[in-house]
């Protein structure tokens, strides 16, 4: 009897609910087919969305996305269909408070993955929360990206950067993550290197003030122009050049950037061929004359 007083309660709640166009109203996913969804609003009569009306993402598979149980919300487009169902669409629903989840998710700089569902001029597109995003080939890699095709239908990680409800304006970035991630590689890698190690390198750029010598695997650092020899140099092009391959000594680690110094590595090498040429013979005849060739080098 219990139980019967509370369903008479539900329904007689029910009957004075009142569903208007517009509204936006949650349901539990009564059945799935190739046609629509039904949905349970504990109201008078069932809501039903059909297929295209529930996303508006291409390649959408209503049976894989959706199963009975499921909790949706859905925008009321018609009170009566025809059918004695209240009409619905999830996709307008999802495009009213999508908008709003954008906004949080370009101020949380939350990671997303999304799918590339197409492929523009200047970029590719993919869907978040139903609405179409645009990413730039600049935004899609660390480098531009002349070939976006290569990206078509391949998973990718995103950040929102721009979520501009009145221009329906959503611009989404992979570079941003791409980079980071690449910094963290880095500065696991200098993390091994100790000031002091010395190391063959790269030139791979001249600046003003210094040139930038890669030492493989990713590293570089920057040999300052007061490094780079003994003598006073206006620039480092009069003794380098892109290409050359020189000896560096790590004289610093500083927030993850490597100092070079190709002087103090050349002094290095230099002492350790000095103290090689002290290094006496067996024989005594060759002693003799690697000592009377050391003296012949003395200036008195």
């Amino acid at each position: 009897m219990a139980e019967s007083m509370k369903d008479f309660e539900r329904e007689l709640e029910a009957s004075f609910k009142r569903i208007d166009e517009g509204d936006i109203i949650s349901g539990t996913v009564v059945s799935v087919d190739e046609s629509g969804v039904v949905l349970d609003l504990k109201f008078y009569a069932e809501g039903f969305i059909p297929v295209e009306e529930f996303s508006r993402v291409p390649g959408f598979n209503i049976k894989e996305a959706v199963q009975p149980g499921d909790e949706v919300q859905a925008m009321v487009l018609r009170r009566d269909d025809g059918q004695g169902n209240i009409l619905l669409s999830r996709a307008d629903a999802a495009d009213v408070l999508a908008w709003d989840r954008l906004k949080e998710l370009q101020n949380s700089g939350e990671v997303l993955d999304v799918v590339v569902k197409g492929i523009v001029n200047g970029g590719a597109i993919a869907y978040v929360e139903g609405v179409r995003g645009f990413i730039p080939a600049s935004r899609l890699a660390l480098e531009f990206v002349e070939d976006t095709e290569v990206f078509l239908n391949k998973p990718i990680q995103v950040r929102v950067i721009e979520a501009d409800k009145a221009k329906k304006r959503l611009v989404l970035s992979a570079r941003e993550i791409l980079r980071e991630r690449a910094e963290v590689e880095k500065r696991n890698k200098i993390s091994n290197i100790q000031v002091g190690f010395v190391t063959e390198g790269t030139v791979e750029s001249l600046q003003p003030y210094g040139a930038f010598v890669e030492l493989g695997n990713g590293v570089s650092g920057l040999v300052h122009i007061s490094q780079i020899c003994e003598r006073r140099i206006r620039k480092p092009s009069e003794v380098l050049s892109v290409g050359d391959k020189v000896k560096v000594k790590v004289i610093a680690i500083k927030d993850g950037k490597l100092s070079l110094s190709i002087k103090e590595a050349s002094d290095l090498m230099a002492k350790e061929v000095e103290e090689e040429s002290f290094e006496l013979p067996e024989s005594g005849e060759e002693a003799t004359t690697s000592l009377g060739a050391l003296f012949a080098n003395i200036k008195l």
